[in-house]
């Protein structure tokens, strides 16, 4: 495993991280063990941060739980990043996020969860947030009493970033980037970053699984996170179709067995060093998400992935 600086923060990180959603349920059942043992392989593998949110599970908060849980006794080997911002999304009832004491509400609940007394990063998870103030001041409030070291937030979006960052506070953004997905190499979040001394954290580095070689057009998927893919009509179900076509596009260049690796590679080659989060439902995929952190793509091949759109 690779690890490099990660933004201005002083912290090295693997080049290769774990988003823990996919222990949550939310994408098929998982029995404790395969959750616990999941995350263990992935630190056994030279992983050292990991991502979660409050309302990942169900019900909400299992995600954190289960990681909590799996962390006993490592926590100092980790660096643990969450979110708050989305709690009681899908039961309709959202924490109203009106005022610092919500915020370190939410915050206290989320490290009650993980059995931990501080968050190394915090985020927003509003990614579309107009005034974000009153993260500002709970995010501070939380850092001057001990209970948390950075934070930053999770959005594609340029100006929400520039809002959030309007202190020159923010350390972490976390955004959407992949082979299917490379606004922000044209967007100019990634200069912005670079610029700030941002850290990046990449979610959706395989595109939900897209690029892990074992899809096509005609799979179904089981789990509620991808279950609009599978209706013939929907929406939902053309934006799958179109990313598809760029998958096929890649597998003309990159063997469908290669394909997880050197997507997770291409991220980690970008001068500004990001961090992907792939997902796992098992130790071995863990292990195996991990092992693409152990080098960097060859320039040739790297440029030639780069030129496509």
């Amino acid at each position: 495993m690779l690890y490099r600086q990660f933004g201005s923060t002083g912290w090295e990180f693997s080049a290769i991280g774990l988003g823990a959603w996919n222990i949550s349920d939310q994408w098929g059942e998982m029995d404790v063990a395969t959750a616990v043992g999941t995350v263990l392989s992935a630190i056994d593998n030279g992983v050292n941060m990991i991502d979660t949110a409050d309302a990942y599970g169900t019900p909400h908060g299992l995600g954190e739980e289960r990681l909590g849980k799996a962390l006993v006794g490592l926590r100092h080997k980790i660096y643990l990043i969450s979110k708050v911002g989305h709690w009681g999304i899908r039961s309709g009832f959202m924490v109203p996020k009106t005022t610092v004491d919500m915020i370190i509400l939410c915050a206290h609940a989320s490290l009650y969860r993980l059995r931990t007394d501080y968050h190394d990063v915090l985020l927003c998870h509003e990614g579309s947030i107009e005034d974000p103030s009153v993260y500002l001041a709970g995010f501070d409030e939380l850092v001057r009493r001990g209970n948390l070291r950075k934070y930053g937030i999770s959005t594609d979006k340029l100006d929400v970033l520039k809002r959030f960052n309007q202190n020159g506070t923010c350390s972490v953004v976390q955004i959407d980037y992949s082979l299917i997905n490379k606004s922000p190499e044209y967007n100019g979040m990634l200069d912005y970053c670079a610029e700030n001394g941002i850290g990046v954290m990449v979610r959706g580095p395989l595109a939900m699984g897209l690029l892990s070689g074992k899809y096509n057009r005609d799979s179904f998927f089981g789990d509620s996170v991808r279950a609009g893919w599978n209706q013939e009509g929907n929406a939902q179900r053309e934006i799958f179709q179109e990313k598809m076509k760029k998958v096929e596009e890649l597998e003309k260049i990159i063997p469908p067995e290669k394909l997880a690796e050197t997507a997770l590679r291409y991220l980690i080659t970008h001068p500004i060093m990001p961090v992907p989060i792939p997902g796992a439902k098992s130790a071995m995929q863990a292990a195996r998400n991990a092992a693409a952190g152990s080098e960097l793509l060859d320039a040739e091949l790297y440029n030639k992935l780069r030129e496509i759109r």
